[in-house]
């Protein structure tokens, strides 16, 4: 991937993908992969606005976000940012808001483009985290956890 920037996170490092408009994504890398300093303006600001929210989860991003995706998955992406701090919403009850099923909101938030900015993390089962990224082992949910944790008040 071309990364504009690529930082370190309390649980990894993160590629910022940018343009000199737009936020495009935030992808979860190894832990290994070099720091890379931001390339334009943008991503200096996306990772301040990160730092900013690793620091104090009370912090709001504002930034400027390209989203492709389809229609479900924008209207699933627009329920999460919607979903205050320090809490969790399931896949059920979203699915149920949106008209939608639990499978197909869970996919959505797999295809999330730009997790932590968007709280994809705020999406659990009802039988606890779910899954993280497509995925449900212990690196991805580990990440979620610390998110999760971080954002108790």
């Amino acid at each position: 991937m071309d990364y504009q920037a690529i930082i370190t996170a309390p649980f990894g490092k993160l590629g910022i993908r940018c343009t000199e408009e737009v936020l495009l994504g935030i992808e979860f890398i190894p832990a290994d992969t070099p720091a890379l300093a931001p390339r334009n303006a943008l991503a200096s600001e996306v990772c301040r606005q990160l730092d900013e929210y690793f620091a104090d989860a009370d912090f709001c991003f504002d930034l400027p976000l390209k989203l492709d995706g389809t229609q479900h998955q924008r209207k699933v992406w627009q329920a999460m940012q919607a979903i205050p701090l320090g809490q969790v919403r399931s896949y059920g009850d979203l699915a149920k808001d949106l008209n939608s099923s639990p499978r197909a909101v869970g996919q959505a938030c797999g295809n999330n483009p730009i997790p932590v900015v968007i709280p994809c993390h705020r999406v659990v089962s009802k039988a606890g985290l779910g899954g993280f990224m497509h995925r449900a082992d212990n690196d991805a949910l580990d990440i979620k956890r610390w998110l999760l944790m971080h954002e108790q008040r």
